[in-house]
């Protein structure tokens, strides 16, 4: 089937001129969003630029909703705020004024080749200069050093020097790690960035994470992308997990191990797997979870409050 039957154009922007030769960038959620960094940068850049939709993808064609139901919230004797999955290439501005363009929304069920077959169509389309996408792996890395990340593509300059772990791995991919592969296939410049989340914090918003994803996708793309709001809730963030961790030793001990284990790779020449060793040991998640559960209940919490 034709993959340019997934999508409709926006007519009305096809014949600007500022639509050719840009950056794209991508973030899919739906797939291991630790510290829910995609969703975070997706709603970060779409609440604070100016953006207006090139292409819908058909969603209907693309998710499993039995599998992925969308939420709808039941007000007292009526159903309201019905979450509608979406998929969009936007063209957006910075803070600058330099547009680029933004592939978002739900990672696709179904029909990865055709869809991936589609955005081929669209680089071509647009002319588009470099493709970056992000997302987010917990890692055994304690929250008190650097976030790190893990670069891959096919620009030597964009990838040397960056990668905090470098190993050879089999892992589940996901519809990024297929279109970054057929663009590489194509010819086009492309770099992805797997942002490294605390493991006892992957299941919580984590705005340190995001804001690391968005620095590193602003310097690839030459873009001012907006950060404070992220910054400032990260800092609140780092108070509570501070003020919970201080309260047991034991939790400190498995922190400081962590951190001991993060420098001891950060001084070596050549950087091993963080996440394999013969004899490297992940820290029992549910340990630092006595530390961070009132965190992560308070996020649930507010999060559910804000559906309804």
């Amino acid at each position: 089937m034709e993959p340019s039957g997934l999508y409709a154009l926006n007519d009305a922007l096809l014949q600007q001129e500022d639509l050719r030769g840009l950056n794209m960038l991508m973030g899919f959620s739906g797939f291991s969003d630790a510290g829910q960094v995609v969703s975070q940068i997706t709603t970060e850049l779409l609440g604070q630029l100016e953006s207006e939709p090139v292409a819908f993808f058909d969603i209907d064609q693309l998710i499993d909703y039995r599998s992925r139901r969308p939420r709808i919230t039941f007000a007292q004797d009526r159903l309201t705020d019905y979450q509608q999955p979406r998929l969009a290439l936007y063209r957006m501005k910075d803070a600058l004024n330099k547009p680029f363009l933004f592939l978002t929304g739900n990672e696709p069920d179904l029909q990865w080749e055709r869809f991936t077959g589609a955005v081929l169509k669209l680089v071509k389309r647009f002319d588009v200069n470099l493709v970056a996408w992000v997302h987010s792996i917990p890692m055994p890395v304690p929250h008190t050093r650097p976030i790190g990340v893990t670069v891959h593509g096919n620009r030597p300059e964009l990838i040397e020097g960056i990668s905090t772990w470098q190993a050879t791995v089999d892992l589940p991919s996901a519809v990024g790690h297929l279109l970054e592969f057929r663009l590489q296939e194509a010819g086009r410049n492309v770099a992805g960035y797997a942002i490294h989340v605390p493991h006892y914090l992957a299941d919580a918003e984590y705005p340190p994470a995001a804001v690391a994803g968005l620095e590193h996708l602003g310097a690839v793309a030459s873009l001012m992308l907006p950060s404070e709001r992220l910054r400032e809730a990260g800092r609140d963030v780092e108070r509570q997990i501070a003020e919970q961790t201080q309260g047991s030793a034991e939790v400190q001990a498995v922190v400081h191990n962590l951190e001991s284990q993060f420098d001891d790779r950060a001084q070596g020449m050549a950087r091993r797997s963080l996440l394999a060793g013969e004899n490297d040991e992940l820290p029992d998640a549910d340990t630092l979870g006595a530390a961070v559960e009132a965190y992560l209940a308070s996020q649930e919490k507010e999060n559910d409050g804000g559906g309804s």
